[in-house]
């Protein structure tokens, strides 16, 4: 069996903690791999090797830098299937979403690469007599990520190159259920010609995460999980003194209108429902039907629905593959047996559901898509982040009944409305308690350039990841006040306030 450890200080290195998680391919229900759990001296020695490269990386040139990223873009676009297949292999999705993904992540160092352009600073000459205003932007230090399991690629590369750009070093902590594609980032990175200790990986569970939190020398948190998580994260950071950033759950909504069409609606929501298991979270997990659009759109929904293909992920045939782990598996099934109880209409009913025509799929974490109708918010399947292949519709009389349902939602991360009416649009965008909207598009992840992040629970600290917001997050503000005076100038002494005259 293979055993994963971490990468330090620009090398691999064994763990000597003792501690290991299982690494499962989801597909197969096999342990191929094991991942080694950090102690708390482990985390220090990251901590340690990413301090030492701070001192010349923070004072590296923005040449310097950006030639590295271009090079890395150059090299992970070539891997790109490499890292997808890791992917694949150990969180389960099929291998074009992994694709998908690795693209998406590398919108994030595309951005990275223009980082001449971000960090220039703002000059104001002659503010006051010889008086010229500058600002500039640097870097904090040794900043961490702290990623989920459902993009083991494309979270990590919203974090670490925008860092490394503005001149941090960095400390990736991946999920334990599929660590192999952050760690084969940074093996990529090194051999791109990033300076050792610049790009570390730490490996480990709830004791890396909370010496991660408590270091001294740690100068900010990225984190990207489920809410109760992020609350955590946010509150043991800031008592330590940290920047922190922390996305948390979701229930996305998207919000149909009498005058959509319905066929592409319908379309939509299975592929922002179903894909990738419903294992993201700006899935769409309730659709709101408003009007007399229900029962028609519903029937829609579910006629696409017992026709995807769900499989192996490294099958080209299907379109959907297996959840993270047995355990969550299974509970999401007891959210489709819990709605019929609490009195939802269970449309489609994917428990029980096993693989055909791969016998070695037997033991695998699969489980079928649900679509659940006339769902109400009293019910457990609305009211918590699912995070699988499980849809709900909820039907409103009008769409003033249907914001105040999306607004009333203790989360706000991403919310979409299909229509072909403008008005109706436009005030929606307005209205809408979310962070990203989409209109007619039902997964509204920003581009590269414009950052992602939500509202209410979804988000925990002041600033978004990547885009803007992330090159502020990872550099803090200087103004600087210069006066050449005239050599043949007097001084003099003046003990008032200075004013700008």
């Amino acid at each position: 069996m293979k055993t994963l450890g971490h990468w330090i200080g620009g090398k691999a290195v064994e763990s000597v903690s003792g501690n290991a998680a299982p690494v499962y391919n989801p597909a197969t229900g096999a342990q191929p791999t094991q991942v080694s759990l950090a102690s708390v001296d482990e985390v220090d020695a990251a901590v340690d090797a990413a301090r030492q490269a701070y001192a010349d990386w923070s004072q590296s040139s923005l040449a310097k830098r950006t030639a590295f990223l271009f090079k890395y873009r150059e090299l992970l676009d070539a891997h790109r299937d490499e890292i997808a297949e890791l992917i694949t292999a150990e969180h389960g999705k099929v291998h074009s979403d992994a694709l998908g993904e690795v693209a998406r992540g590398m919108e994030i160092l595309e951005l990275a690469c223009g980082i001449t352009e971000k960090l220039k600073g703002e000059l104001s000459t002659q503010v006051s007599n010889r008086v010229d205003v500058s600002s500039i932007r640097q870097p904090i230090g040794v900043v961490a990520g702290i990623t989920p399991f459902n993009f083991p690629a494309m979270v990590p590369m919203w974090m670490f190159p925008l860092a490394i750009a503005c001149g941090n070093t960095f400390i990736l902590k991946p999920s334990e259920k599929d660590p192999s594609a952050g760690y084969r980032l940074a093996e990529l990175a090194a051999e791109a010609g990033l300076p050792d200790g610049v790009l570390n990986v730490v490996n480990g569970d709830k004791v890396a995460v909370d010496r991660l939190l408590s270091h001294p020398d740690v100068a900010a948190v990225s984190f990207v999980g489920s809410t109760p998580i992020a609350k955590y994260i946010q509150s043991e950071a800031v008592a330590h003194g940290k920047r922190v950033q922390a996305l948390g759950g979701a229930k996305n909504h998207m919000l149909v209108l009498p005058d959509a069409d319905l066929d592409f609606a319908a379309d939509n929501a299975i592929n922002a429902a179903y894909g990738s298991a419903g294992e993201r979270c700006m899935a769409v997990s309730v659709v709101v039907a408003v009007g007399d659009t229900g029962d028609e759109l519903v029937a829609k929904i579910a006629d696409r629905a017992h026709k995807l293909r769900i499989g192996p992920g490294d099958d080209p045939a299907s379109e959907m593959g297996p959840l993270i782990t047995r355990e969550h598996r299974d509970k999401v099934a007891s959210y489709v047996g819990g709605a019929r109880e609490q009195g939802a209409d269970v449309v489609v009913d994917g428990t029980g559901y096993s693989v055909t025509g791969h016998p070695e799929c037997a033991d695998g974490f699969f489980l079928g898509v649900s679509l659940l109708d006339k769902v109400s918010p009293e019910m457990d399947a609305y009211r918590d982040e699912i995070f699988g292949p499980v849809l709900c519709v909820v039907r409103a009389d009008t769409y003033d009944e249907a914001i105040h349902l999306i607004n009333s939602s203790r989360w706000g991360n991403g919310t979409a409305i299909f229509t072909r009416d403008g008005g109706a649009a436009r005030r929606f965008q307005l209205e809408v308690e979310a962070g990203m909207v989409g209109i007619n598009v039902p997964i509204p992840v920003p581009v590269g350039y414009h950052s992602f992040g939500g509202w209410k629970d979804s988000l925990f600290g002041d600033l978004h990841v990547y885009g803007n917001d992330g090159v502020a997050f990872y550099t803090r503000g200087k103004v600087i006040t210069t006066r050449w005076p005239d050599p043949a100038e007097t001084g003099g002494i003046n003990l008032g306030f200075p004013t700008s005259s």
